[in-house]
């Protein structure tokens, strides 16, 4: 879902911006349909309703800042009001196409054999602890918790209930971001989060290349700002207006990356780095228009003293030189990188083979290196039967039928049961071994005190006890004997 959401707000927002810009019928009607359709990508793109509202909110004041001389003064009440009108007209309409055109079909199909008293329970029991649960009998509900009631109320409804089965699925994804995530992350184990988890996660998982050309962007962008500021002083202001005029896809895609880092800073749901997927494309755009400006950025130098103009020309092919540098780093990066792609880290991060170290959950271990474990028994016919403690969706019995044994740390050592083999998933070999963070408790049986007294962690932040072959990059595996 985190791809599919990453072009169904990336497309959303294009055919929304068109509609602002031009709010002809058939704009409007793709902004509507596209809104609808990453709707259906993932229930966090709910997060386009206040972006989408903000934007307007601007869009609006720019349109006023920019004619507001232009009008009589007689007449500004009214056209500024029939301006916000027709603006709040087309919000709606574009999130009425979406919401009843797009999602609602979807959501009656899932809910077509579904019995409403049967829905109704479910929502009830799903949503119980849900903004401290239900109000008292004789009280009102807190905002939040009126939000649960309401999706009830929308479940018992035969008309409205896709409504309340989509709905619902929103209020999980806020409930399960409100509760957190146990992770280990720098060193320690926790459920409570940490606002520096995805700008550390950010800089340890893309690839360094990129990471320059973002900086650089953000530097030069800055720069620019600065540079007006100190000319214009106070008229800056008029500037910003023009800027909105001229470049309002590129402050909206700022605002995005913005706001959703914002979102997730705050976040203690601290699973992954794909979380930030959404921002990279956006992200990408905007330090691809800044490197553009910067490489031809001739200036008025070019007319007012040519010999410097000419300079600055000299210094474009230097400019590309450094650009194409840093594009075949990354293209190297990414051929370094397969297959493991997952597991990938920068060289800040210690490479794939290290990352772990680090942070672990989707960021390095998904369990998608079930299939090179039974690839490393098939070739180690000395695994006669190997314990099996696996992070992930699929089935270890699947693929090693016969010779995978179920296990986790509260059971023990396997060689009182004949096993000399285990092998286990990083993320939660760090989630056992790992420190425990101030609050966080731990059963001593989790924690896999055997291994580590057969084995001692390696020293460093991250260190686990030295494997005698891995799966993959993200399954370990020790011989007992």
């Amino acid at each position: 879902t985190d791809a599919a959401a990453v072009f169904g707000i990336l497309v959303a927002t294009y055919f929304f911006l068109r509609s602002l810009g031009e709010p002809s019928r058939w704009n409007i009607l793709w902004a509507g349909l596209t809104f609808g359709l990453a709707a259906l990508t993932k229930f966090s793109t709910v997060l386009l309703v206040p972006f989408f509202l903000f934007l307007i909110l601007v869009f609006y004041l720019a349109e006023i800042g920019q004619a507001f001389h232009r009008v009589s003064r007689g007449a500004r009440l009214r056209h500024f009001s029939l301006l916000a009108l027709r603006h709040i007209r087309n919000a709606a309409v574009i999130m009425l196409i979406g919401y009843v055109l797009v999602v609602y079909p979807v959501y009656l199909l899932f809910t077509w054999n579904y019995p409403v008293e049967k829905q109704v329970s479910d929502t009830e029991f799903i949503l119980t602890s849900f903004a401290g649960g239900p109000p008292a009998p004789g009280e009102t509900c807190k905002p939040v918790r009126c939000l649960a009631d309401l999706n009830i109320r929308l479940a018992e409804s035969p008309v409205l209930r896709p409504f309340g089965e989509y709905m619902l699925g929103v209020l999980m994804v806020m409930q399960r971001s409100a509760g957190g995530n146990t992770a280990y992350f720098l060193g320690q184990v926790s459920a409570a989060g940490s606002p520096w988890y995805f700008p550390v996660v950010y800089l340890l998982k893309e690839p360094l290349p990129v990471i320059i050309m973002f900086f650089a962007a953000l530097l030069l962008g800055l720069r620019a700002v600065w540079r007006k500021i100190r000319e214009r002083g106070l008229r800056v202001r008029y500037d910003f207006l023009d800027y909105l005029s001229l470049n309002f896809t590129e402050f909206a895609m700022l605002v995005f990356v913005l706001l959703y880092w914002a979102w997730s800073i705050q976040s203690p749901l601290n699973i992954g780095f794909r979380h930030l997927f959404p921002v990279l494309p956006f992200t990408y755009i905007l330090a691809a228009s800044a490197w553009k400006k910067w490489v031809w950025d001739l200036g008025p130098e070019m007319f007012r003293d040519p010999l410097a103009g000419m300079r600055k020309l000299a210094e474009v092919p230097i400019k590309y030189v450094f650009l194409v540098v840093l594009l075949f780093w990354f293209l190297v990066e990414s051929l370094a990188a397969a297959p493991y792609f997952l597991s990938y880290f920068n060289q800040v991060g210690g490479g794939g083979s290290q990352g772990y170290r680090y942070v672990t959950d989707s960021n390095y271990d998904w369990g998608q290196d079930l299939k090179r474990l039974k690839d490393l028994v098939r070739e180690n016919p000395e695994i006669d039967r190997i314990a099996v403690d696996y992070f992930g969706g699929g089935s270890a019995e699947y693929y090693l039928p016969g010779q995978s044994i179920p296990w986790w740390s509260s059971k023990g050592d396997p060689r009182d049961q004949g096993i000399y083999w285990l092998a286990i998933s990083v993320n939660t070999l760090q989630g056992a071994i790992q420190p425990a963070a101030p609050g966080f408790d731990r059963k001593p049986e989790d924690e896999y005190r055997w291994l580590t007294e057969l084995r001692p962690r390696a020293e460093g932040m991250g260190g686990i006890p030295e494997p005698d072959f891995r799966a993959g990059t993200s399954i370990f595996v020790y011989e007992l004997r």
